[in-house]
């Protein structure tokens, strides 16, 4: 009987195996379609460095990251600084509509952020904003998932250490700055990885906000360089590939941080 059910978990085994591979293979072919394209055009002996070299120092690809690094580090840190405050209030101050804060919140997930692209832009071309950094950046502030994990992480943190600083007079923002952001510098590191990605790899509202070549993101510049062919192929790769290592460094935080923000007790605060 034993025998029998070791076959069948082999069996089984070498299924998920190979459908795993078959997956990766599947998943893995574009990105190896797309070197293989950009090595060697027709044959050509150094074709990979003609084109890589091209890309590099005939293009304006070093503003395009600069424009990139700015906007999406000025979304990540000030995404950040809100959510964490924001997550901080929800959880340990009590204030009349607390619970009504957190459900607008969870619910803003019903909301697609693309449905709101045209009252976005309206705004930013009232206020003279477009093909300006800030017009980029104030869109992408919207992300409810860092009030939530931030909001369930200081759940979890006793009371004890709110209540032993308010009773040597310390104020909300010092047990804020003070005790609570230090305990979750993990927590903000993985959400900070997570940020950036997603605004670095942000296509439509960029494309929308800024039409002067100069200003435009990496992935809207190096899009409009797809006509080149094989150049365009070569400035996509060069596009999103730091953000591939920053997620194969940290893979594990970013599922850390998404495992976090679907667990907790949301009425715990609230009973």
């Amino acid at each position: 009987m034993n025998a029998v059910w070791l076959k069948r978990l082999d069996v089984g085994g070498m299924a998920v195996s190979v459908a795993t591979l078959v997956l990766i293979v599947v998943w893995a072919f574009p990105i190896f379609w797309a070197l293989l394209s950009t090595a060697a055009p027709a044959g050509a002996t150094g074709g990979f460095f003609r084109t890589y070299g091209y890309v590099l120092f005939e293009t304006d690809l070093g503003r395009w990251y600069l424009n990139s690094l700015v906007t999406s580090g000025g979304v990540t840190a000030i995404v950040l600084a809100i959510s964490s405050a924001c997550g901080y209030a929800i959880s340990q101050i009590e204030f009349t509509g607390r619970k009504l804060l957190w459900i607008v919140i969870l619910g803003s997930f019903m909301i697609p952020v693309q449905a709101l692209i045209v009252n976005h832009f309206f705004l930013i071309y009232q206020w003279g904003l477009l093909n300006t950094w800030l017009g980029v950046i104030l869109p992408q502030l919207i992300a409810p998932i860092a009030v939530i994990v931030y909001k369930q992480f200081f759940d979890g943190i006793p009371k004890e250490y709110g209540e032993a600083a308010f009773l040597d007079g310390a104020k909300h923002w010092q047990i804020f700055l003070k005790i609570y952001l230090p305990m979750n510098w993990g927590v903000t590191l993985t959400l900070a990885i997570i940020v950036f990605i997603g605004a670095w790899n942000a296509f439509l509202w960029p494309f929308l906000a800024v039409t002067k070549p100069e200003l435009m993101n990496v992935t809207v510049s190096t899009a409009q360089l797809s006509s080149n062919g094989i150049s365009g192929v070569a400035a996509a790769i060069m596009a999103g590939l730091p953000v591939t290592i920053m997620y194969l460094l940290f893979q594990r935080r970013v599922t850390d941080a998404v495992t976090m923000s679907a667990g907790g007790n949301d009425e715990q605060r609230y009973n």
